[in-house]
């Protein structure tokens, strides 16, 4: 018996009826429908095909059958057709779905410019594949922390409920231009871009 190579594994398929996925289908897939632009993922209803071996880690790196994806314009390709369904992440073209797995957030910021001061200031973000995202009230920054060891998780939206998780030198250089300000008669640290306050935490915990 001949055995499939790594990039032909096929999925499990939500039902007998619908069309098997591959980590090479999608590429080809993908790669005709972004021909033309970004991918309008958002406007494709393709059948469900089940959840495929790949997964994207807590630092950016993408996997696919336990093996880390080493093609950089792959991954840009993939994460163009990513979209995210309630809870759960999903590679889309007009022909394929399938489920991935996503350990944090589907993006990393790596860097971003800082232009201005105070209430004028710009945050412009750079992610790991190459997106630029300016941060505004369309596209905000936000902070959750860890209950236990109450370890900052910054992150900023990128597009359509799609997050990057901001990295941590990143984060020591935003909080440099953290400022104070009240917020429904609160004073709060954190951030202004775009003419929009970010909170990050209350005045008093820091």
């Amino acid at each position: 018996m001949t055995k499939a190579k790594p990039d032909e594994k096929i999925v499990k398929s939500a039902s007998s009826d619908a069309p098997k996925a591959t980590a090479a289908s999608l590429e080809t897939a993908a790669r005709a429908a972004t021909k033309k632009g970004p991918a309008p993922v958002h406007l494709w209803n393709p059948p469900f095909c089940g959840d495929l071996d790949m997964r994207i880690a807590r630092d950016g790196t993408w996997f696919y059958l336990g093996t880390p994806i080493g093609r950089a314009g792959l991954v840009r390709l993939f994460s163009s057709i990513i979209r995210k369904d309630g809870d759960d992440y999903f590679l889309v073209t007009p022909v394929e779905k399938v489920g991935i797995q996503v350990d944090d957030a589907p993006f990393v910021a790596i860097d971003f410019n800082a232009e201005g001061d105070g209430e004028a200031q710009v945050l412009t973000f750079e992610t790991h594949v190459g997106d630029t995202v300016v941060a505004s009230a369309e596209n905000p920054i936000r902070v959750s922390f860890d209950p236990d060891t109450k370890e900052p998780s910054p992150y900023i939206l990128v597009r359509a409920n799609l997050e990057a998780l901001i990295d941590r030198k990143s984060f020591y250089r935003l909080i440099d231009l953290g400022q104070h300000h009240d917020v429904e008669g609160k004073s709060w640290f954190g951030l202004w871009s775009s003419g929009t306050f970010f909170p990050i935490m209350p005045s008093k915990d820091i």
